[in-house]
């Protein structure tokens, strides 16, 4: 996909490129549902289709298999994937492909024997961060695999957990631990081992990608791509929007069988309400925060000399690529009065949790906003008679002032949807609109349920549109 929209003439890439990240910013948990009504073997949308058309007895897709959790979480961490590849595409030197092709080397020839090979260890980078996404995730396998008693290690460790016993906590905390090696483990090969098997890929000079004419096979193609890009991104979420209309999931769609009672309970149940609320405070806070720490460590990795810089880059970049079921553990631990500190069953751990896991992800933009303002423009400012905040208020800030709203959005959304952490760490008073919506489709209305993913999905696409407009295009999906 990633050299269909970067490197072809295919039709409507720009809208399938958006199109393809677009489950990058849905929360996973949403997608898991998304499916579930799909592929339900009782009660899924495309089992009964085509059990009808073609006269099946039983369901021919069961999601409630390994196979069915291993799809989802394809689906949705494909992205990470594809915009690692991508961006190498976009900065391949097109020099050597060129030299194949005037060598007689057909595009297919050219792509397999030259460009995938260039591409080596971005692909492999890209595997495995995917791996280690899936591995640490939790709402995916949570709502597909307990049904199907399938259980992953995420799900073991929160069992522990909730036992409520110092043996179970014993448990959970070498599980944690063992995931977090192995993860750990696995982004640096990642970053450091793969990204020093370099290739010459770009060269010094302004390049530009060479696009490969798709010629007889460039409709055929598009449509293709249409067809999957339908089932596999667009339908989920529409099924998930109907079935929040609807009274009885088992018949069929008519006027008798929709009502608008799944919306009217997103928007007066107390409980919503409260977990909505929480996890808007946590997230405005983690991102508050998170900003500020971002912006103090690109100047102090862009401007300064302090020795041991690195030092506190090094520990954000860890937590980032701690999983999500390890850093609740090791606040519990941590934070629960045993050293002093007791902020357990309060928002506060909460808001911890998220800037560790989360602040990366806005520091990185600000960091790479921050390398591209030239110091002699600060220089110039200082020269002129302007004081260190003078400067920074009248020049630097201004220059990264898209990068920092960037930073804010990319802390504040994964915090406001985020249910791993917040189910071991949310009280009867703080829990988060994640953990309200997993609590709804298990135990509750998958109705309500529904209705409440739509409106969390609705407001992303909300937000990235609001983004995409504050940082005038400069990022967004």
């Amino acid at each position: 996909m990633a050299f269909l929209v970067g490197r072809t003439d295919m039709y409507g890439k720009k809208f399938f490129r958006t199109l393809f990240v677009v489950t990058y910013m849905v929360p996973p948990y949403v997608g898991a549902m998304a499916w579930l009504r799909l592929l339900n073997p009782n009660a899924g949308v495309l089992n009964r289709f085509l059990m009808k058309i073609f006269g099946l007895g039983t369901a021919p897709f069961n999601i409630y298999t390994t196979s069915g959790i291993v799809w989802v979480l394809t689906c949705f961490f494909y992205p990470y994937a594809f915009i690692t590849i991508s961006r190498a595409m976009e900065k391949m030197d097109p020099s050597l492909e060129e030299a194949s092709r005037i060598s007689g080397a057909s595009p297919l020839k050219t792509l397999l024997k030259v460009t995938i090979p260039m591409m080596t260890p971005s692909i492999i980078a890209a595997g495995l961060l995917v791996f280690v996404a899936s591995a640490s995730s939790y709402g995916i396998p949570s709502i597909i695999g307990a049904p199907g008693q399938i259980y992953t290690v995420t799900m073991r460790i929160i069992d522990f957990v909730h036992i409520g016993s110092e043996e179970g906590l014993t448990d959970a905390m070498t599980l944690a631990v063992f995931l977090m090696l192995i993860s750990n483990i696995i982004l640096y090969i990642s970053t450091f081992v793969v990204g020093r098997k370099q290739y010459i890929t770009m060269s010094g000079k302004s390049t530009r990608p060479n696009i490969v004419e798709l010629g007889k096979w460039k409709l055929p193609i598009t449509i293709i791509i249409s067809v999957f890009s339908f089932f596999v991104i667009i339908l989920p979420f529409i099924t998930v929007a109907i079935t929040s209309f609807t009274v009885n999931m088992g018949k069929p769609l008519t006027l008798s069988n929709l009502s608008l009672k799944a919306w009217e309970k997103v928007f007066s149940r107390a409980s919503i309400i409260s977990s909505t609320t929480n996890s808007f405070l946590a997230a405005t806070a983690a991102a508050f925060f998170g900003i500020l720490i971002s912006c103090v460590m690109a100047y102090l990795l862009q401007r300064t000399n302090v020795k041991g810089k690195r030092i506190p880059d090094f520990l954000i970049t860890l937590g980032s690529g701690t999983p999500s079921v390890t850093i609740a553990l090791a606040l519990i631990i941590s934070m629960s009065g045993k050293f002093g500190i007791n902020i357990y069953n309060t928002l506060t751990i909460m808001i911890i949790a998220y800037m560790i896991k989360y602040m990366l992800m806005g520091m990185r933009t600000v960091v790479s906003a921050m390398s591209q303002v030239h110091p002699s423009l600060e220089e110039a400012a200082q020269i002129s008679g302007a004081n260190w905040l003078r400067m920074l208020k009248d020049v630097t800030l201004p220059l990264i002032a898209a990068s920092i709203v960037a930073g804010i959005f990319l802390i504040f959304m994964p915090s406001f949807y985020e249910l791993t952490m917040s189910t071991l760490l949310y009280s009867s008073n703080t829990k988060t609109i994640g953990y309200e919506l997993y609590i709804y489709q298990t135990y509750h209305s998958q109705q309500v349920a529904s209705a409440l993913a739509t409106a969390i999905l609705l407001f992303v696409i909300l937000v990235n549109y609001i983004l995409n407009k504050l940082t005038k295009g400069q990022f967004s999906i």
